[in-house]
């Protein structure tokens, strides 16, 4: 037996007038006769590209020696619209150095869908002068900001301000601290608190409520 092969090599995706002709037919094939490439040795520029798979053309796209470098701008298929930078090193961006502080020089903007910054091996970072993060949006569905850690969320600062205007609730099934070591105010219109002790004889005050709730 001759050996197998590799998928990526098959690259006859046409069904012909027999329903037959190739090991991988797909209806969504692209074909297009007017291609136009420039290159040599160290790169190319094409227009009417079609990619590997045969599922997307390629309106415009610069490719480098390395395979994993280079910009698409695609015309169709599923990624109609696309425009699509690869690189196996960084990717840059610099700006601004004409603009003043107060000026918006960089701008990203989505009209629709989703915007995700992923580092799957890496960290994020954000540094800036100030740091603004606004939700804007209607209803208890829209208009939140959610952070979620599966370990730690640290907040180091000289001042922490919350100002919740319905509602704040800090919650641990483990232990919870809360130390001042200056001065600590506690304000309320009403104090309540509840121990595990009301859960066998309730209080006067119905305390028990408030421990049958949070256990």
């Amino acid at each position: 037996m001759g050996a197998p092969t590799s998928q990526n090599k098959v690259n006859d995706r046409l069904v012909d007038e027999n329903g037959s002709g190739s090991k991988n037919p797909t209806d969504t094939t692209k074909i297009n006769y007017t291609e136009t490439r420039y290159g040599n040795d160290h790169g190319s520029v094409a227009f009417g590209h079609i990619h590997k798979p045969g599922d997307v053309t390629s309106a415009a796209c610069i490719q480098a020696k390395n395979g994993k470098h280079g910009v698409f701008l695609d015309n169709d298929g599923q990624r109609k619209g696309w425009t699509s930078s690869i690189s196996p090193g960084n990717f840059q961006v610099s700006c601004g150095e004409a603009n003043e502080e107060a000026q918006d020089t960089m701008f990203l903007h989505a009209s629709n869908g989703n915007i995700i910054v992923l580092a799957t091996n890496g960290k994020l970072r954000l540094q800036a002068t100030d740091i603004e993060l606004v939700a804007v949006g209607e209803g208890g569905s829209k208009g939140n900001i959610k952070m979620v850690a599966t370990e730690n969320i640290s907040l180091d600062c000289k001042k922490f301000i919350a100002n919740a205007k319905s509602l704040y609730k800090i919650v641990s099934p483990g232990s919870a601290e809360l130390v001042a070591n200056a001065q600590m105010k506690i304000y309320s219109s009403v104090i309540r608190g509840a121990t595990d002790g009301c859960a066998l004889k309730n209080s006067k005050n119905n305390l028990q409520k408030i421990q049958k709730e949070n256990q």
